[in-house]
């Protein structure tokens, strides 16, 4: 007998389903980066403590750079969402 699974339920492996936002702020004139916020199950890759290592680790892995704020003289902040 054949039932399909249902796809609204939760399964081992679904957690890089949906839409996913991370948000990495960085100090630009080191390169250095200051802290990580994301949802929870967004899929994550080694955060390295250069700033354009780590962008560059997360774009490879499917994530869009939606956004980049400058907090102030030192600090940008930027967005980025994997769907």
């Amino acid at each position: 007998m054949y039932l399909p699974r249902p796809f609204n339920r939760p399964q081992i492996g679904t957690a890089w389903h949906g839409t996913h936002i991370i948000i990495i702020r960085c100090n630009f004139q080191d390169n250095s980066v200051i802290s990580i916020f994301k949802s929870p199950h967004a899929p994550l890759e080694p955060i390295s403590t250069e700033c354009t290592e780590t962008l560059s680790r997360f774009l490879s892995i499917g994530y869009t750079l939606i956004g980049a704020i400058p907090l102030n003289a030192k600090e940008i902040q930027y967005v980025l969402q994997y769907r």
